[in-house]
């Protein structure tokens, strides 16, 4: 009885030990149970990255970062060793980028294939360490740091120069009140001692409304009368152009009926053309002379040298 309850202790403390083995080794992130091949990366500097980090090829986990550990012996440079997936296939010239794994923190290794070749297992990859969005914040950030604290000294040395001027404006505000009460009283003497003068301008303003009122209802009827014998005036001025204009255009339209009846010696000239008949004929006339005058001019002019006259020229028959 006592050896059957040993064995059971004992079996159950074995099976104790291999679940914590296994269930660290699993929290770790290394499977025990699947075949795998170590390959080595050296870097000055891993930015936190720790052991079961992950190990990405395309977005595609294909392992898991086994060991990272310090080496003095070649300037604390950071030996990372890699666990890799058995069927990857690792080029000669790949090379291992520690990157930003997420928005808010953690690193892995993403993995470039290069080459053509295939590496050993044990063998070294190329490293290259990326800026993750933690580095170029902080790059970003410093000047804007740097430049906000000159903005506060320059700010600080502003605010120094304004020291006196809290005192100087106090001092202003007091002499303006000081000059606001001396306004005021002044103001309270003088109207004090022109009271009955402002009551008596007071009085002859109210007299004289009162006189306006009274003018104003005087002038109304005049107004209305003016502005009637006004609108007669218009109208009457009106009336005569209009009848001036009005035997203008009868007359117009008369002498424009004559005109076009043929009626006087200006319808005659417009309607009938005897006139321009006979003025062709006269100018006709006139160019046959002028023309014989030019070819025969001894019919017209007569020149004698010894005194002998020339019967002159013979009419045409």
């Amino acid at each position: 009885m006592l050896k059957s309850n040993e064995l059971k202790v004992g079996f159950l403390a074995l099976i104790a030990f291999l679940i914590l083995y296994f269930g660290f080794n699993f929290l770790k992130g290394n499977d025990i149970f699947s075949a795998s091949k170590t390959y080595y990366v050296q870097y000055e500097n891993v930015d936190g990255l720790m052991a079961s980090n992950q190990v990405m090829v395309n977005g595609v986990e294909v392992g898991k970062v086994k060991k990272v550990s310090l080496v003095p012996d070649k300037g604390n440079k950071i030996l990372v060793e890699l666990r890799l997936n058995k069927s990857l296939l690792v080029p000669d010239k790949s090379i291992a980028v520690l990157s930003d794994g997420a928005l808010l923190g953690g690193k892995i290794i993403r993995l470039e294939l290069l080459g053509s070749g295939t590496l050993p297992e044990g063998a070294f990859i190329s490293p290259m360490n990326e800026k993750g969005l933690t580095s170029l914040l902080k790059e970003r950030a410093l000047p804007v740091i740097s430049n906000a604290d000159s903005l506060l000294i320059s700010f600080r040395q502003i605010s120094k120069k304004f020291d006196n001027t809290g005192t100087y404006l106090d001092a202003l505000l007091k002499n303006s009140n000081k000059a606001v009460v001396n306004i005021n009283g002044s103001v309270s003497d003088l109207v004090a001692e022109n009271k009955a003068n402002i009551n008596q301008i007071t009085g002859n303003m109210r007299a004289l409304s009162v006189s306006l009122v009274e003018t104003e209802k005087q002038l109304k009827p005049l107004l209305t009368k003016f502005n009637t014998i006004a609108d007669s005036l218009q109208a009457v001025k009106i009336g005569e152009t209009l009848n001036s204009a009005n035997k203008a255009v009868s007359s117009l339209q008369r002498i424009v009926s004559k005109l076009e009846k043929g009626q006087g010696t200006a319808g005659k000239l417009l309607m009938n053309d005897s006139l321009y008949v006979g003025l062709n004929k006269a100018l006709l006339d006139l160019d046959k002379l002028l023309i014989d005058v030019r070819l025969q001019p001894k019919r017209y002019v007569n020149v004698s040298v010894f005194g002998k006259k020339d019967p002159g020229p013979t009419p045409d028959k």
